[in-house]
Parts: structure tokens; C-alpha cells; sequence
């Protein structure tokens, strides 16, 4: 993505791409959208493909891949041991890194997986800015506890500091003070925040916290997932990476971190995942794991034509112009919504434009899950599926109680070259209209509420009958429009 300025005065976000293959979507009529939610239990998880205009869940495997990356998986090397797909990926990755060691996995959950089994004990603490959902599950599940220390700022809905994502300093140095080393299971960086407004790390912030690990013994973890967007951010944000390679950057990142793994559904824009390591002793322990959970050391649970087109896009991710595709088009969204009055993580963050739901139905209580709450209303009001990023993407108590998130927001994310600048603005009209009419959103409880991972399966219904009121609000404004 590029910023030019037109001759009329506007900066407008130029995509550096241009369409060769589409897919066709479909807007359904508000009461088929009312019967579909309702038929998903309220939860924009289980709502069906063909029952969604645009879909902005996640980034998660679904970012559109290169003319390159097509072309490359023609090459794969399905061989089941020593397969070349394998060795070529591999080669990029440590390019990349600078780190030596290389273990494939299906994806990145499956990577939280092998480290948490090998590195997390009962009554171990894993230390981390921000916590995300499958990585707090394979802690908890192992019998370890996490501990969050992301700068005061970064649970800020509005501020205008540029690395909402660091860890605090001070609080690092607290923790170690007063937890036994040997209880510290390991520390963890995750650049940007998945569940607090995509906010990025500093590569300062990286390097104090990298010196305080390895003057403590300490294993420092870096999730890698949603690095495209924070390489943008460290290189327009930090004027000492203004300019900067990006693979220069990577390089330094790799030098700083004991064990790096990623889901290539989002960095590398394909499906699979991997471990990094320049550990001889942590990399021999997690290969014995990788054959046993995932598959053989030369695949590990990937499709080698997936490895293929991951290869590309991570090559393909160190371009600047690749880099900022979805950091401006979350840019545009939040700068319209602000425009119009509609409540919105500042600075705007990557992975997806966040709403702030606590403020936006501010007269709904937390126990009545409110990010859910507006993903349902705005999927009604327009067909766009966004994701809840709050109380209900946390587990309750052991006693029962809820663990009230820190924010709740509603997600809208973009998939990397996949929206159009019509849509985001179509988007933005939705949700100004769904703001202004705020006061018809009602709560939502727990039908089928699973244990663990709620958010994904759980079933929920409307306290009330509001979903009623949206629709015929709806058809009052807008009369026979979709």
C-alpha cells in the first residue's frame, strides 16, 4: 500500500496490486441474516460462509497469496522424508532469522503446543505482554498460570503512544524478583497484541526485555504471528528503522529471542506454522515432539504445497509495500469511524480495526458479553462477520465466576488484499448506523457454554427479543435496501 496524495487534497490508501481473480460474495436481506444468526447461536463463529456479505473474523488463513506463491506450489516435493519443499523453506527462514534451527507444525497453536509441553510445568508461570487465547489454553492445560505485564497504556482504549504492545519493564524485573527462577516457565513477546487492538512492540522494547532474560536464564519466546504488520510499524513509527530492510530487522529480532514460532495462516499468507531456534539443546528436545504431535521433522502436518507458498509470502513479507497493505486500510476504518463519533482503539493497530463495545453499548454489563453482543447486531445490520474480543473470549473462574476481559472489542480484520476501499466504507456506514441506533442492542447468555474455548462453539441467545428491534428499525431507514 502506498499514501498518495490526489489532486483534490484527500491522501487516499493506492493498493500496489491489481485483481486477477475474484470471488463472488453475497449480501441476503436483513431477516435472512436475522435467521442465520439466530440459527448460529449468536456466535459469528458458526454462522455458514454463504450466509456472509464480508467476512472480517480473522486474518487467519484467509489473506489472498501472489501469482508467486500459486506458481511455487506446482514445485512441492510430496516426498513423506527429505523432501526439498521442506529444505527451501527452511533456507528462508533462516535467512530470515539468522537462527539455525527450523521444526514444521500445522500452525501456531500447534507450536504453543510443543513449547508449553516442553517448557511449562505445574505451578509454572509463563510472563508475557498480552495473552492469547490458545496459548493461555496449552499453559493452563500443562498446569502453568500466566502472568501479563503489557505497559499501562496498552489496556488504554484511546492514547497516542506508538508501542502500545511492550511489555513493562518495571513489572519484568518485579516478577523475577519475586518468583523463583526455576518457576518462570518462560517469557513472551507477542508482536502486536492479538486480543488488545493489534498494538505493536518496539524493537527497543525487545531488546531490554531479551537483555533482562538472558541475565536471568531466563527462555525468551517471541510469537511471530502477526510480525508483518509490526514490521510496518517499527519502520514508519521508530525514526531509526525509518528506511530501514526489513530483513535487516528480522535479523536483529532473531539475534534477541531464545525460541521464535509463528502460524504462517498469517505471516507468509499460508497455512501451517513453524518453530525457530539457535538452541542445539531446546531444538533436540521439541524434535522428538514434532514426529509424535505433528509429523515427520521434513513436513510436520503441512501440505508441502502449502510449505511452498509459505516460502514465497515470507519472502514476500519483507516488502514494504506487502507489509502495510492491512496497517492503512485498519488506518481508513478507524479514521472514518472516528470521523462519525463511533468508539475505536487509538492509534489504530494492525490485524483489524477494533471497536471499543464497552463504550459503544455502554448500557450493558460485561456478564452480558457485549463485544459479542455487537458482533451479532453488526452482522444484522450488514452482513459483515467480526469476531468478540472480550469477556467471552476469556474461561471462567474455577468457582464458576467470569474473568471480565480487560477491553471488550469488536474486531473487524482484514485479510491482506482481499476488501476493496468501497467495502471498508460500506463498513463504515453499517456501523455509524448500528451507533447512532446503540440503545436497541441487548445482552447475550450462554445456551451451550463448552469449558474450554467458549468462543469458538459456544451457543448463546438474546436476553429479550432486540435482534426483533434491530430488524424493524432497519427496514424503517432503509426500506427494501439490503
Amino acid at each position: 500500500m502506498a499514501n498518495v496524495k490526489f489532486f483534490s487534497g484527500e491522501n487516499i490508501p493506492l493498493e500496489m496490486h491489481k485483481v486477477r481473480m475474484v470471488q463472488r460474495v453475497f449480501l441476503k436481506p436483513i431477516e435472512e441474516r436475522a435467521a442465520a444468526i439466530e440459527e448460529a447461536g449468536y456466535n459469528t463463529f458458526l454462522l455458514r460462509n454463504k450466509d456472509i456479505f464480508l467476512d472480517m473474523l480473522t486474518d487467519s488463513g484467509v489473506n489472498a497469496m501472489s501469482e508467486n506463491q500459486y506458481a511455487a506450489m506446482l514445485q512441492a516435493d510430496d516426498s513423506y522424508a527429505g523432501s526439498e519443499t521442506f529444505y527451501r523453506l527452511e533456507k528462508v527462514l533462516q535467512d530470515m532469522f539468522n537462527m539455525e534451527h527450523f521444526l514444521p507444525a500445522h500452525q501456531g497453536r500447534a507450536c504453543e503446543h510443543i513449547i508449553a509441553r516442553l517448557l511449562v510445568k505445574p505451578g509454572s508461570t509463563a510472563i508475557m505482554n498480552y495473552h492469547f487465547t490458545t496459548t493461555k489454553a496449552h499453559i493452563v492445560m500443562m498446569g502453568g498460570k500466566v502472568e501479563e505485564i503489557i505497559t499501562d497504556e496498552g489496556l488504554q482504549i484511546s492514547s497516542d503512544l506508538p508501542f502500545k504492545g511492550d511489555l513493562d519493564i518495571n513489572k519484568l524485573k518485579k516478577l523475577i524478583s519475586e518468583i523463583d527462577k526455576d518457576k518462570i516457565a518462560f517469557v513472551r513477546i507477542e508482536a502486536g497484541t492479538n486480543l488488545v487492538g493489534g498494538q505493536p512492540v518496539s524493537m527497543q522494547n525487545m531488546r531490554e526485555v531479551s537483555k533482562i532474560c538472558r541475565a536471568e536464564g531466563l527462555t525468551l519466546v517471541y510469537d511471530a504471528s502477526l510480525l508483518s504488520d509490526n514490521l510496518h510499524f517499527i519502520r514508519t513509527r521508530d525514526p531509526e528503522f525509518k528506511d530501514a530492510d526489513l530483513r535487516d530487522v528480522t535479523r536483529e529480532i532473531g539475534t534477541l529471542m531464545d525460541v521464535i514460532y509463528f502460524s504462517a495462516r498469517k505471516l507468509g499468507a499460508a497455512r501451517g506454522g513453524g518453530i525457530l531456534t539457535s538452541s542445539n539443546e531446546l531444538f533436540m528436545k521439541m524434535r522428538e515432539m514434532i514426529p509424535l504431535y505433528e509429523g515427520f521433522l521434513t513436513y510436520g502436518g503441512m501440505s508441502v504445497r502449502e510449505m511452498e507458498a509459505m516460502a514465497i509470502g515470507l519472502q514476500e513479507s519483507l516488502d514494504p509495500d506487502v507489509v502495510s497493505q492491512t496497517p492503512i486500510f485498519v488506518e481508513v476504518l478507524c479514521k472514518e469511524l472516528l470521523s462519525r463519533g463511533v468508539p475505536v482503539v487509538t492509534p489504530p493497530g494492525g490485524l483489524g480495526c477494533h471497536v471499543d463495545a464497552r463504550q459503544f453499548c455502554s448500557h450493558l454489563s460485561q456478564e452480558e458479553y457485549p463485544a459479542g453482543a455487537l458482533a451479532a447486531a453488526m452482522y444484522l445490520a450488514s452482513g459483515v462477520r467480526g469476531m468478540e474480543r472480550g469477556t467471552l473470549s476469556e474461561q471462567r473462574n474455577p468457582d464458576g465466576s467470569e474473568t471480565l476481559a480487560h477491553m471488550e472489542l469488536l474486531r473487524l480484520a482484514f485479510p491482506k488484499r482481499v476488501f476493496t476501499l468501497s467495502q471498508v466504507k460500506y463498513v463504515a456506514d453499517r456501523l455509524t448506523w448500528l451507533y447512532e441506533n446503540r440503545e436497541l442492542i441487548g445482552g447475550l447468555t450462554f445456551e451451550e457454554e463448552p469449558r474450554v474455548l467458549r468462543f469458538f462453539f459456544g451457543r448463546l441467545r438474546t436476553i429479550g427479543n432486540w435482534q426483533e428491534k434491530i430488524v424493524q428499525k432497519f427496514r424503517a431507514d432503509f426500506g427494501e435496501s439490503l
